[in-house]
């Protein structure tokens, strides 16, 4: 030890190896930089509310599902008919709930969940991902379960917002690996939630584990693809556009 600190002294034939021992010792052990994490903006709340009200209001609406309303006969994902075409049940279905419980539950995830995505993706962007990610999952379900499956909810979407999330996550570990995140616990951590929140009794555990993985592969996709995030006036007009898709399904239906 010296006035100034410790000291290593090896001999000099020795000293190039001890150089380099000394240079990869520091280069393993480097601090990791933790990215700042942006605050979730304004817009992107208002989404998110805007999204729980309309289920909300649409419940108000349709009523639940034990009171026979005709808005389920035609817009319920019916596997048997979504595999005979009628493949816009994938969307309306999302708007359907079975019950009070249901769709406050739903409201509630998307109240939490579409923010961090639509800051992430963009407001449009955003919308239009999680909009595929539920019309995939519930799809899939469909094709794999086959009748007489039929199902409601917004879930299989919820179940999307975790998957963009987790992929945009592991996005965001690989262009930065001191980012701090560790890719194992993003994708443990997804399946944590899919456990906990999407295996209770009656749930539609398929749509929700296909909904996760669609939303996976869309929230890997999107930071690849698109090289630079698109305006605020083309994001606003992207969510306008997943709107109006979901009110032609409801017409065609």
């Amino acid at each position: 030890m010296t006035e100034t600190g410790w000291a290593v002294v090896v001999a000099e034939r020795d000293e190039a190896r001890a150089r380099a021992s000394l240079a990869a010792y520091d280069e393993e052990n480097r601090p990791e930089v933790k990215a700042p994490v942006a605050a979730i903006g304004r817009a992107s709340i208002g989404v998110g509310v805007a999204v729980s009200v309309l289920l909300l209001a649409f419940f108000v609406v349709t009523g639940s599902r034990a009171a026979g309303a005709a808005w389920f006969e035609h817009g319920s994902a019916s596997a048997a008919l979504i595999l005979q075409g009628e493949v816009w049940r994938a969307v309306t279905a999302l708007t359907l709930h079975a019950d009070l419980a249901h769709v406050l539950g739903n409201a509630v995830a998307c109240l939490v969940l579409i923010p961090p995505v639509s800051q992430a993706l963009g407001v449009g962007t955003g919308l239009w991902v999680l909009l595929l990610a539920g019309a995939v999952g519930n799809t899939l379900t469909a094709v794999v379960h086959g009748p007489p499956h039929d199902s409601v909810g917004a879930s299989t979407m919820t179940f999307g917002a975790i998957g963009v999330l987790a992929g945009h996550a592991l996005i965001a570990r690989w262009r930065a690996p001191t980012t701090g995140r560790r890719a194992w616990v993003i994708i443990v951590a997804s399946l944590v939630l899919l456990a906990m929140l999407g295996t209770a009794e009656g749930a539609d555990i398929l749509g929700h584990v296909f909904g996760l993985l669609a939303g996976a592969l869309l929230g890997l996709a999107v930071p690849l693809i698109r090289p630079r995030a698109f305006t605020e006036t083309a994001e606003w007009a992207l969510a306008g556009a997943a709107l109006a898709v979901v009110v032609a399904c409801w017409w065609i239906a």
